[in-house]
């Protein structure tokens, strides 16, 4: 799927100048199936983690994957502005960036597994590691196994991991292990209520979307995912325009002044995660502690040094700095919203990411025209944006620490 969708944005990235000069339809036709390429690969890559992942790294690869994303935003704003400026012009940004999706895709073809069972180049210790920790039985957590029974291909398996598929019940006050079919995934049941085990059999036949829409841990996703989005895409669209407008900036800085926040976004990403793993694992911190926390870091942060930009800093190097700083702050996100659902449905972590992307793409539309909108009427004030962005992602920090949960409650 993964690859599906790399190579379909690849193919409309190249198409994106021919169908500009063909006309307005035919781009606007080009984009939207861009844009169908793109909307599947976080989801996918979700799914990927949930299954070669175990919990205790699961952070860790959220934040760099993640971090990864802002690199890319790192790069592409002074290569973008570089090939503008060259003879190659605009049809050059998507010309090359076509060529890095190609490199990608094959890349990915040959060097890519849907789970590390099927993968030929996985150590036996690696694979052990990852099977011990997806069967291991936890006093806190539902766990499943992501693993089919196409485990009984692979040669010379540790015969302790073998033997944790076989069925067992066990029958305490804390813990079941339960197998209902040959082909159904384990599922570890610690203190679990008739509704989670109800859940359990409602999705033989796909995603139980009834289920998804009906846990307020779900929601807590969304309605926060749009809130973060709403003022994420004001911020990626309009702070060039800012900057110009607000501060004069020059132009031809632009480009690489306004990458520095997502470098400091991509780099901070990467010891977030590292952070969020160190206080499960060593310091038994509770998870939707964590989740909670991370949040409140992420959007307070970002929030209150974009005020500050917005009505402190009297140079451009002043808001940049400010915003920057709070950009960092934002990276606690990759480990509070942007983890949640591999805590609460972790085998359906791709679908409800993709669910809550799209609650963020609305959101994106809505903000950017409305941004437009607000400075046409207002005669351009910034302020008014700033404050509009920070209530929204304050907004859902709040419903996100009321909702938030740490258990599956969808298996």
């Amino acid at each position: 799927m993964l690859l599906t969708a790399a190579a379909l944005w690849t193919v409309f990235t190249f198409l994106t100048p021919i169908t500009a000069k063909c006309g307005v339809l035919h781009l606007i036709l080009c984009r939207i199936f861009l844009g169908i390429g793109e909307g599947a690969c976080f989801p996918s890559i979700h799914s990927l983690i949930s299954v070669w992942f175990p919990p205790e790294e699961r952070s860790r690869a959220v934040g760099t994957i993640t971090s990864s994303s802002f690199i890319g935003t790192m790069i592409a704003m002074p290569v973008s502005t570089f090939l503008i400026s060259s003879p190659f012009g605009w049809e050059g940004i998507f010309f090359i960036f076509g060529i890095v999706g190609c490199i990608w895709s094959v890349t990915w073809h040959f060097l890519g597994a849907s789970n590390p069972v099927d993968y030929p180049s996985i150590s036996k210790e690696e694979l052990s590691w990852i099977l011990k920790h997806d069967c291991e039985i936890d006093q806190k957590h539902l766990r499943f196994s992501q693993f089919e029974s196409s485990i009984s291909r692979v040669e010379d398996i540790d015969p302790e991991i073998e033997s944790s598929r076989i069925i067992a019940i066990e029958d305490n006050e804390n813990t079941r292990l339960l197998k209902a079919s040959h082909d159904q995934k384990y599922l570890k049941v610690g203190n679990t209520s008739n509704e989670t085990l109800e859940s359990s059999n409602l999705n033989k036949g796909g995603i139980p979307w009834k289920l998804v829409f009906s846990r307020r841990e779900i929601w807590a996703i969304l309605v926060t995912q749009f809130c973060n989005s709403f003022g994420y895409y004001i911020m990626l669209n309009w702070l060039p325009t800012y900057y110009l407008d607000h501060f004069g900036l020059d132009i031809n800085k632009l480009g690489y002044l306004a990458v520095l926040p997502y470098v400091s976004q991509g780099i901070m990403g990467l010891v977030v995660g590292i952070i969020g793993d160190y206080l499960v694992n060593k310091l038994n911190v509770r998870v939707i502690t964590i989740r909670r926390g991370a949040q409140i870091i992420g959007s307070f942060g970002t929030s209150i040094f974009l005020l500050f930009a917005a009505y402190l800093a009297t140079t451009p190097l002043e808001g940049i700095l400010l915003i920057t700083i709070g950009n960092s702050l934002g990276a606690f996100l990759f480990i509070g919203v942007h983890m949640s659902q591999l805590d609460i449905a972790p085998k359906y972590a791709g679908a409800i990411w993709g669910l809550g992307n799209t609650f963020g793409v609305i959101a994106g539309l809505l903000g950017v025209a409305l941004t437009g909108l607000i400075l046409d009427i207002t005669a351009n004030n910034w302020n008014f944006i700033w404050n509009l962005v920070a209530l929204s992602s304050l907004t859902g920090t709040v419903l996100f620490v009321l909702w938030v949960g740490d258990e599956v409650v969808i298996s």
